[in-house]
């Protein structure tokens, strides 16, 4: 044996050692190892994929037996029911119509189910509304042609509120206080979180009930409810729930700013569904820092806008059905208070306790006035709650007239984005724009440098065309609308309102997809760059050099 070492030594001295002498010990179940390693990661994506596959088809031929068994109405009503969409009804799922037929109200959510003092105070609580004009929806112009009648009926009969009155305990309020004692005057914070983003997709359109209430939905529904039977707290896309900002804040005393971001169902079946979708409501509350006391409350539907209700509905029973789309003007829709919470029962001087409700004459209550300590004004928290809900405010955007106005002073471009529906709100037709672009970092640092940016509805574009008082104004509306398709435009204007640059949203939108080709050629360790904010980006700087361009010419 040790000849034969010497002689592998000798030869190993002319020559190239064996790929076996250049290998560490246990090399070879190393690469045992990783073999089997990376066939087990190709093979799980593989798995998945079949998985799915049976899944899929597991759920098509429940939906084919469904469809023969229900009828598409019935399948309608169903799939109504099952949030999951899986074809089978849980207990959960099923609630709606058990109460609707038994009449009976399941228990009340634990984190709800709080004893409130019989004896504690109640607030009253008023709602109003003037129904949404019908003269104000796009599909009024030609008569509502194509728009079956059974689409509107909910609409058209919502002409009052559900309940024109109630009374609430005021510790049911203690939802609205901040989280803990931490918060300073400006804080914002999640009364009910959103749960959905661009990556989590929309929830079902083909539903009539909403699910029930948790936590502190229980109030926000029940507020709700007293303008439509079928509120759901939480809208289709987001962002959703309610956010929250502490405005004021004295010793005793709390002023927060809210903003909820809700819907309704207005059709029952057979009619298909119909979705009513007010912009924001948004409103504030005055309460004592115990709960106990609630000076004021208010929340409404903001009607300062020409539009501030969107409005969707379905032509089929299915998810995949065709869905009509339009937007129109709500003038009122309210909740008020129609003065503080009162106590039900008082101590009078002689010690004496007297039973409000029973009393012989009316009792006159006295209430301190409110000092604050600190506070902001309204203006400056209702900034903070669309900050805390739309990221790309971290760019201001100018109302028309004053955007193009500071370019001028600031010698920048204007960038502008001219839609249906707001921007900052539900109403909005440029959803995914707000959720995806407009809110990347380079984007945002690219606006703030270069530009004044602005959004405004082509309604308010076309009465500042018309307007013959302002020509110079009239004449940079008629340049956008001129450059303007459906749904959403993006543009980029010197400041005496010449368009340099524009894209449509779906241009846009198809030009950054991510096709098959592109799929295949994706490589983690090439880096990745999200598509559309490279597009964004060479959009704008495409409009910085024609602006260049144009300067030397």
């Amino acid at each position: 044996m040790a000849a034969d070492v010497d002689q592998r030594g000798t030869d190993g001295g002319s020559r190239s050692a064996p790929q076996d002498e250049l290998r560490a010990p246990g090399a070879g179940s190393w690469m045992s190892r990783g073999t089997w390693s990376l066939l087990l990661v190709a093979a799980v994506p593989l798995l998945a994929f079949g998985i799915r596959s049976y899944q899929d088809a597991q759920l098509a031929r429940r939906h084919e037996e469904s469809v023969r068994t229900l009828g598409p109405e019935g399948v309608l009503l169903f799939s109504s029911l099952d949030s999951d969409q899986d074809c089978f009804l849980s207990p959960e799922e099923f609630r709606p119509i058990a109460q609707r037929l038994t009449g009976v109200t399941a228990p009340a959510d634990p984190e709800e189910d709080l004893v409130h003092d019989p004896d504690g105070e109640t607030l009253m609580v008023e709602a109003h509304m003037q129904p949404l004009l019908l003269d104000s929806m796009t599909k009024s112009r030609d008569g509502f042609l194509g728009v079956s009648h059974s689409s509107l009926s909910g609409l058209r009969s919502w002409r009052s509120p559900a309940v024109p009155s109630s009374s609430f305990p005021a510790s049911r309020f203690r939802a609205f206080l901040p989280p803990g004692s931490g918060l300073a005057v400006g804080d914002t914070w999640w009364l009910i979180p959103s749960e959905l983003s661009v990556f989590t997709g929309y929830l079902p359109n083909n539903r009539y009930h909403p699910p029930p209430p948790r936590g502190k939905e229980v109030l926000i529904h029940a507020l709700l409810s007293m303008l439509h039977p079928r509120p759901f707290v939480k809208s289709r896309f987001a962002p959703q729930g309610a956010v929250a900002c502490l405005r004021a804040a004295s010793d005793a005393y709390y002023d927060i700013v809210f903003r909820i971001h809700a819907e309704f169902q207005l059709n029952e079946v057979p009619d298909f569904p119909f979705w009513f979708t007010p912009g924001q409501f948004t409103g504030n509350i005055v309460l004592s820092r115990d709960a106990s006391h609630v000076r004021h409350f208010h929340l409404y539907v903001p009607n300062d806008r020409s539009l501030n209700v969107d409005m969707e509905w379905l032509y089929g029973a299915s998810e995949s059905s065709n869905m009509e789309v339009d937007i129109g003007y709500l003038p009122q829709m309210e909740l008020r208070s129609s003065g503080p919470s009162l106590p039900s029962v008082i101590t009078d001087e002689r010690g004496d306790v007297v039973d409000v409700r029973d009393a012989a004459e009316p009792v006159h209550f006295v209430f301190e006035d409110i000092v604050w300590s600190a506070e902001l004004s309204r203006q400056e928290a209702a900034r903070r709650l669309e900050l805390a809900l739309y990221p790309f405010k971290k760019v201001s955007y100018l109302p028309f007239s004053q955007a193009f106005q500071r370019a001028e002073a600031e010698k920048k471009l204007v960038h502008s984005i001219l839609l249906w529906g707001a921007l900052d709100d539900q109403s909005c037709s440029g959803r995914t724009l707000r959720e995806t672009v407009l809110e990347s970092s380079p984007v945002l640092t690219l606006l703030n440098q270069s530009f004044i940016s602005s959004w405004s509805l082509v309604r308010e574009l076309e009465g500042l065309q018309a307007d013959e008082q302002n020509p110079a104004l009239a004449e940079k509306a008629g340049l956008h609308l001129a450059d303007y398709t459906f749904p959403v435009e993006m543009m980029v204007a010197l400041p005496n309102g010449t368009i340099l640059h524009h894209i449509n949203a779906n241009v846009f939108l198809d030009q950054t997809a991510m096709r098959p080709e592109d799929e295949a050629s994706f490589s983690f360790s090439a880096g990745f760059e999200d598509p559309s904010t490279s597009t964004y980006i060479r959009f704008l700087r495409e409009g910085l050099e024609r602006a260049r361009l144009d300067s030397r010419s």
